[in-house]
């Protein structure tokens, strides 16, 4: 079986799609990626095929300074970025790529509807993958009337409910009890654990040295730290005189060495894998990233919260709600107001023990191994069909 895995947007898009390309690798299946320019070194060094669709325009990481949250400009934003540009270009390149390379199936991130959409036209099967935790962020009053229009230019029919996006196989890299209820999955819809080590990911040494004490990890993502103005060190004065170590990464496109000299229980980095990190750690402070927050429930660890824009604040509000996170607001944040709503969520076991409830409800959820075998089923029905 010949799989292309598709995602039109930066790490947190990719990251979902790895468990399914490693188990399908380990099942003998050939896989490769598709992205946009920009990440096909990252999707690359995972040593599969890496081609690109797309531009990089509205994507690469720029340094801004840090704005007001406004989750409707978020929502709206999608219709124009990924549901008329990028998807008119995704489909655009997609076609001659799927002609040369001539997959059986394409597993595809929930926001490349582009791939969607040249999936659809070429008659492939094709398999959705969720990568926004909480729900709620692609609503088909925002997206429709833009996929619409793309779909027009490749001879579709319009889609105003977006039955594209679970029309066959939809699988759900999240625990069931974290999305908001009030959202419906389709009826193919099938929850997996994907949080598991890579192969690749590698340990800083000194991780296993870390003093007997609580350790914190603080992240802003890998495409809003470099939005973020001076919530890192914000963050960093609040938190680096507690009795913690304090490890925090700053993203590929910022210099640690930005952040002057600090204590010795702070611990700064481009990167770290978080597999290997998490294990050691007590709290996350993060973005509300989906996947920063369910890599965190994973490993049963509460959370603060500081969501800057897309999906972040969906994230905040639901983990609230699960009793998982205090959430601060990262404009008015200050350094004593984030100390103050770690230590609280150090200090108050609630928090943990919620947190370990949805860790053993994703370490329940079959494995990425689960997932390979409901995509070998879809193609041999649509091989039936043939």
């Amino acid at each position: 079986m010949r799989i292309l895995c598709t995602f039109a947007g930066g790490s947190g898009h990719l990251e979902p799609l790895i468990p399914i390309a490693r188990a399908a690798e380990a099942a003998g299946h050939d896989l490769a990626f598709v992205g946009r320019p920009w990440m096909l070194p990252k999707a690359a060094a995972l040593g599969f095929a890496a081609f690109a669709a797309g531009s990089d325009v509205g994507l690469t990481p720029l340094r801004r300074p840090l704005a007001e949250v406004d989750l409707a400009r978020e929502i709206q934003a999608i219709g124009r970025g990924f549901g008329r540009r990028v998807a008119g270009e995704r489909a655009a390149d997609m076609l001659p790529l799927c002609a040369t390379w001539q997959p059986d199936l394409l597993v595809c991130e929930e926001m490349d509807f582009g791939a969607m959409i040249a999936a659809e036209r070429l008659a492939l099967p094709h398999a959705t993958v969720l990568v926004i935790a909480a729900g709620g962020f692609v609503r088909p009053d925002v997206v429709a009337a833009p996929l619409n229009a793309v779909r027009a230019t490749h001879g579709l029919p319009p889609d105003p409910e977006l039955a594209m996006l679970g029309r066959q196989l939809t699988l759900v890299p999240f625990p069931p009890s974290y999305r908001y209820p009030n959202l419906a999955l389709p009826a193919r819809t099938h929850p997996f654990r994907s949080h598991a080590l890579d192969p690749l990911d590698a340990a800083p040494a000194w991780i296993a040295g870390l003093p007997d004490v609580p350790t914190v990890y603080f992240t802003l993502g890998t495409v809003f730290n470099v939005e973020s103005g001076d919530l890192f060190q914000r963050v960093l004065a609040g938190l680096r005189d507690l009795p913690i170590n304090l490890v925090v990464t700053v993203g590929r496109d910022i210099d640690p060495a930005e952040f002057g000299p600090q204590p010795t229980n702070v611990y700064i980095e481009r990167y770290i894998p978080q597999s290997v990190l998490l294990p050691h750690c007590r709290l996350v402070v993060s973005h509300g990233g989906s996947g920063s927050v369910i890599g965190a429930l994973a490993h049963g660890l509460p959370m603060v919260l500081i969501p800057m824009g897309a999906d972040q604040p969906l994230n905040a509000a639901r983990c609230e709600v699960l009793s998982i996170a205090q959430t601060l607001d990262a404009v008015a944040a200050t350094p004593a107001m984030v100390r103050e709503a770690v230590t609280t969520v150090l200090a108050n076991p609630s928090y943990q023990q919620a947190a370990e409830r949805l860790r053993d409800e994703i370490a329940a959820l079959p494995g990425p191994e689960h997932v390979v075998r409901l995509l070998e089923q879809l193609v041999a029905k649509q091989q039936l069909r043939e």
